[in-house]
């Protein structure tokens, strides 16, 4: 989907037709505006398929203003982590576990080979991090190196038909103990969420999309970041916040319609009269790929192009353009500043202390989109640092 919507806006503009009553947008300045509570967009009727149990609206399902804003002023707290105190740790503490499950088990030496498939586990670290972080308990994959309950690979079965983000049934233990007379109050997310009123209803997980896998396969073949990669404090190293930068931009997290609705009296965009009730799309990969915004090698992975001085207006309409993968005013995504930590933490844990090589080169691996990317078969050898 996402190459046929940028072939169609690359052929007939930044304001497309796609469908009776659907348009694709590849206009970021519009976009962002879209974004504005005053202009009145709200999500369209596409939204009610991501709501598991048709009685209760989440964060990411309901098309009410209200009850949208409502959640993420409950939530805003937790995903910021200032409720929660160990948000930092709490991820450290996966990470550690992630990089011992490798030292452990899957460390190639000259007379051992032990293929380690990235693009999988690395779900195992991102999904123990965020229920940590949440719920104050991981859900384990990373110590038993499993996918428990099967999570990952339903939610991989459920993509084609909608984007998983819903009540993670595993959870409701952990949640129920929130609530009732003897109910257990921690400093993590979910605390916060409740502080914040969110009831045991809504206090659900949402699925954490990251492009890790992406950055580092990326990061592999360029042969670049393994030698940068030396300073214990991910923010200050400028090449590593170009990869964190240029990973989503190059692969956009979501590769959906998530269409909004024009509102009463209608709207022009690009000049053209929209009537209301119209459903606008955006085309993120047309946005991220664009020649005009990122120059004429926009369609490789180069984080150089973060880097480069001398023009501050350039710089800044490329981290514009780059910012709405992860949405945009209200609907702007509440875990960005989470994925962005894990991501600069992982990538300078991983490179840091192994080399790491691409198995299979010529075809590394495996990608379709169904609303949001799926990898797999990125098979990759780990071999201590010795330099």
């Amino acid at each position: 989907m996402p190459e046929a919507l940028n072939d169609v806006c690359e052929t007939y503009g930044s304001l497309a037709r796609i469908g009776l009553n659907d348009l694709i947008c590849s206009d970021t300045d519009f976009i962002r505006r879209m974004g504005t509570a005053k202009l009145g967009y709200r999500r369209s009727r596409f939204y009610s398929s991501f709501a598991f149990n048709p009685d209760q609206d989440t964060i990411l399902s309901t098309a009410d203003e209200k009850i949208h804003a409502d959640l993420k002023m409950k939530t805003a707290a937790g995903y910021s982590g200032k409720d929660v105190e160990n948000l930092e740790q709490s991820i450290d503490r996966q990470l550690n576990a992630f990089i011992n499950l490798i030292e452990r088990k899957y460390l190639s030496t000259p007379t051992s080979f032990r293929p380690f498939e990235i693009a999988k586990k690395i779900q195992y670290f991102t999904l123990d991090a965020i229920t940590d972080v949440a719920f104050g308990t991981p859900f384990g994959c990373i110590a038993q190196d499993d996918d428990m309950y099967d999570y990952i690979k339903t939610v991989e079965q459920l993509l084609p038909a909608a984007v998983v983000a819903g009540v993670l049934p595993v959870a409701k233990v952990i949640v129920a103990k929130r609530f009732g007379e003897s109910e257990e109050v921690q400093n993590d997310m979910l605390g916060s969420f409740i502080a914040h009123g969110l009831t045991q209803e809504k206090a659900n997980s949402e699925t954490l999309l990251q492009v890790i896998a992406a950055a580092i396969d990326e990061g592999v073949k360029n042969g670049k970041i393994s030698s940068l990669v030396t300073d214990n404090e991910a923010r200050a190293i400028p090449y590593l916040q170009a990869v964190t930068k240029e990973g989503p931009r190059k692969f956009p997290v979501i590769a959906g319609l998530l269409p909004k609705m024009v509102p009463e009296g209608g709207d022009i965009i690009n000049g053209f009269s929209i009537p209301a009730g119209t459903d606008v799309s955006l085309s993120l990969t047309t946005i991220t790929h664009s020649k005009a915004t990122f120059g004429p090698d926009a369609h490789i992975f180069r984080p150089e192009r973060w880097l480069e001085g001398g023009d501050n207006d350039k710089l800044r309409t490329i981290n514009l353009a780059a910012d709405l993968v992860f949405g945009s005013g209200k609907w702007s995504c509440s875990g960005k500043n989470i994925a962005m930590m894990e991501m600069g933490k992982v990538l300078v844990e991983l490179f840091r202390r192994f080399d790491i090589s691409l198995v299979n080169p010529t075809k590394p691996w495996k990608s379709f989109s169904a609303g949001a990317y799926i990898q797999s078969d990125l098979l990759v050898r780990f071999a201590k640092r010795t330099h």
